[in-house]
């Protein structure tokens, strides 16, 4: 069984694209995900940003404490249904604020008092240390979704939709080949689409 390692920001749209398409990876090759916290807010600290993206930011880090805290009472393995319910209810459903973060504890099967979390500066040591762990390998330059497949970190892949069935398997074989080529660095090019989420 081959692992992969992703970090995620529940936040981000496209992480939670291309988390799919792991999930999806998973079901036609011998492959396990393993998901970590990612900060877009850490990442972004001290940068100058948009009045409407600093406020942003500051909701984020709620989302990202609970995550730490469920892990510290669970352990890692509660980040696979904990952020599919997060993602389900951020990018899916649409809801904010407390409400998200309930509808995504109900749906992880997760307990109520873990909410708790999201106001509770505490939990922050624990969230820039997984941060760190997933972009120092990568440099603060990206963004999520960080992958590592092997010892080997990259930025994304950034896709919209997810595919399905042998076809991420494919994409899945080519991400691959190029972590494994020595001094690959960068594919890239405009997006000219949003998140397609089906």
């Amino acid at each position: 069984m081959e692992r992969v390692d992703f970090w995620y920001d529940p936040y981000c749209p496209w992480a939670w694209i291309t988390s799919r398409w792991m999930l999806e990876v998973e079901t036609v090759r011998d492959v396990e995900t393993h998901f970590h916290v990612m900060s877009l807010a850490v990442l972004n600290e001290d940068r100058d940003l948009p009045e409407q993206y600093i406020e942003f930011m500051a909701r984020a880090w709620a989302a990202v404490r609970v995550a730490i805290a469920a892990e510290q009472r669970h352990g890692k393995d509660v980040h696979r249904a904990l952020y599919t319910g997060l993602g389900t209810a951020i990018h899916l459903e649409k809801l904010e604020g407390d409400a998200c973060i309930v509808r995504a504890l109900d749906l992880a099967g997760l307990e109520h008092d873990l909410l708790a979390a999201a106001s509770d500066p505490s939990f922050d040591e624990a969230v820039r240390a997984s941060h760190l762990e997933g972009m120092n390998p990568v440099g603060m330059d990206v963004g999520t979704p960080v992958i590592r497949i092997g010892e080997t970190s990259i930025f994304g892949p950034v896709i919209t939709p997810a595919p399905k069935g042998e076809a991420a398997g494919v994409l899945y074989d080519g991400v691959k080949m190029v972590c494994q080529t020595p001094g690959f660095y960068e594919l890239k090019r405009s997006r000219t689409d949003g998140p397609i989420f089906a």
